[in-house]
């Protein structure tokens, strides 16, 4: 298990760091089909999901509304086009799931309808703004302060938990995490981000002083991963299963391995784009 889970966290990290490097189409795209599995695994375990292999009509709706707001995207970053294009795509998704609730009556709950549209939201529409990131006018160093405040934070808490881990902090909900790997993972992240922000990114702001501002965002981004985290987690107590799924060996499904990337890249795309 230990072998398959490193070997696999490689490849997803090289995965990573060559998408995120080289932005663009390549980005976009993988960024859309993890999106996709994400939303199928959420509407799954969550109960929106269609009989057997099959998908609902909701998930068509949710399925179709990816696509859409990744088309979008496209065009807001490399046309020039409005963000509030994005924010019709996200209402028409609403509006659209609304509609085959309707049609379809009794077919959907009202709960599934609302899990439907959760999921949309939840994970493709925020792992997007990874790709927002990338195209933000000094977008290729900032995309890497998502990794540093996610997978970051992530081996920074482990570590430091494992050594001198105590208190538990949220024993229902994630026995294994204690208070010292929490505080471990933001302050080593903010570390990270410290080295990164002097090294690599200070010399293409010339004008300003702009590491504490990584430092900032990354403190913020390693605590908003942490919720991700523990959120993913809830959900599948919640539904009373492990993993999201069985697509990457040893560590499960896309959201069992995305999950706090998912909610700590709107946080560092609005910071950065509002603080640099």
């Amino acid at each position: 298990m230990f072998w398959k889970r490193l070997i696999s966290g490689i490849v997803l990290l090289a995965i990573a760091i060559g998408t995120m490097a080289y932005g663009g189409i390549p980005l976009a795209a993988i960024l859309f089909v993890i999106s996709l599995i994400a939303y199928r695994e959420l509407t799954k375990v969550c109960g929106a999901a269609g009989e057997g292999k099959g998908f609902s009509g909701l998930e068509v709706v949710g399925f179709l509304g990816i696509a859409a707001y990744y088309g979008v995207s496209w065009l807001v970053a490399r046309q020039g086009a409005g963000h509030l294009l994005l924010l019709a795509v996200i209402m028409g998704v609403f509006l659209l799931e609304l509609l085959v609730y309707v049609v379809t009556f009794p077919k959907y709950k009202a709960e599934q309808v609302s899990t439907a549209f959760f999921s949309f939201l939840y994970a493709p529409v925020m792992l997007a703004f990874t790709f927002l990131t990338r195209e933000l006018p000094q977008g290729i160093y900032l995309v890497w302060l998502i990794l540093i405040s996610s997978w970051g934070c992530d081996t920074c808490a482990y570590a430091v938990g494992v050594l001198i881990g105590k208190k538990k902090i949220f024993p229902l909900l994630s026995p294994k995490k204690s208070l010292e790997g929490c505080i471990g993972g933001v302050l080593g992240t903010m570390i990270i981000a410290g080295l990164y922000g002097h090294f690599f990114v200070e010399a293409n702001f010339p004008d300003r002083s702009v590491a504490w501002i990584i430092v900032v965002i990354c403190g913020f981004g390693a605590i908003c991963s942490m919720v991700g985290d523990l959120a993913a987690s809830a959900i599948k107590r919640n539904h009373d299963v492990k993993d999201y799924g069985k697509l990457i060996p040893g560590h499960g499904g896309i959201m069992d391995r995305f999950d706090s990337m998912i909610v700590t890249a709107p946080l560092v795309f609005f910071m950065a784009a509002l603080l640099l």
